[in-house]
């Protein structure tokens, strides 16, 4: 239990049997009345982000959440095989729990796994990963005043836009928050 006046950004809170991550939180002293603590919590699970208030000094529960480097070994079809750096021992994670990590992943990338109670919640990538072009068009400069961009398909499988003079073969640089296009490696 912690006082909400502790709140931090990165600790999850077990609510009413569910875990929320604090994304953000502020203290409010309105003119008339006690302080509040307004946050803003992300469903660990569902990825959802809600707002909510809470009363200054009013005590919340906390989950215990294991951060493990973890090195990603394969995909067997229907799971994802990982490994553990420190203790090698071998963790199964399902496509749920992967989530939209899996367009980014590489045999042998490390990944940041959360656990709870032993059950893996989500991953943790970086915030960029280096992936080669395996297909795209040869890009034609027309009469542009910009630079246009073209579809390429990566190493995972993604599908991003990429500048006209990015080639097949070529590495590029690609942000794992919104799969957009970084730049050349």
């Amino acid at each position: 239990m912690v006082s909400t006046n502790d709140l931090k950004n990165g600790m999850v809170l077990d609510l009413d049997g569910q875990l929320w991550s604090v994304i953000w939180f502020q203290h409010h002293k309105p003119g008339k009345g006690n302080t509040v603590v307004r946050t803003k919590l992300k469903h660990i699970l569902s990825g959802k982000v809600v707002d909510r208030t809470f009363n200054s000094d009013v005590k919340v529960d906390t989950a215990q959440v294991d951060r493990r480097e973890m090195q990603y070994l394969y995909h067997d079809g229907e799971a994802y095989v990982f490994m553990d750096t420190a203790s090698y021992d071998q963790l199964t994670l399902s496509e749920d729990v992967v989530g939209d990590a899996k367009n980014y992943l590489l045999e042998n990338q490390n990944a940041t796994v959360a656990l709870h109670d032993g059950n893996p919640l989500y991953i943790d990538l970086p915030t960029s990963v280096e992936l080669e072009v395996t297909y795209t068009e040869p890009g034609l400069q027309g009469d542009r005043s910009t630079g246009g961009t073209k579809p390429a398909t990566v190493e995972t499988g993604l599908q991003i836009n990429v500048p006209l003079f990015i080639t097949t073969g070529e590495r590029v640089k690609v942000d794992t928050r919104d799969g957009s296009y970084l730049g050349r490696v």
